[in-house]
């Protein structure tokens, strides 16, 4: 996984964009959209929130401030 030294720098409320593998058919991913929140099961934490669930925000996620950024990594990575 990539570390991200940024996740420190984020905010409730901020948008973000990630990678997300489709759960259906791993070899699937793509750059979604996500929401920076306050972690409703860790207070005091936060977390990503995707597609009606909340993930931990860790320094070990990849997480991009602009679609542009995450598509460049994306070609990167699965291009």
């Amino acid at each position: 996984m990539e570390v991200n030294p940024e996740y420190v720098s984020q905010n409730p409320g901020d948008i973000v964009y990630v990678f997300y593998r489709n759960p259906h058919t791993q070899d699937v991913a793509n750059v979604q959209e996500a929401a920076v929140v306050n972690n409703p099961e860790n207070p005091g934490e936060l977390a990503i929130f995707l597609y009606e669930t909340y993930y931990p925000l860790t320094n070990e996620m990849a997480v991009y401030t602009s679609e542009a950024d995450a598509m460049k990594a994306y070609e990167q990575y699965f291009g």
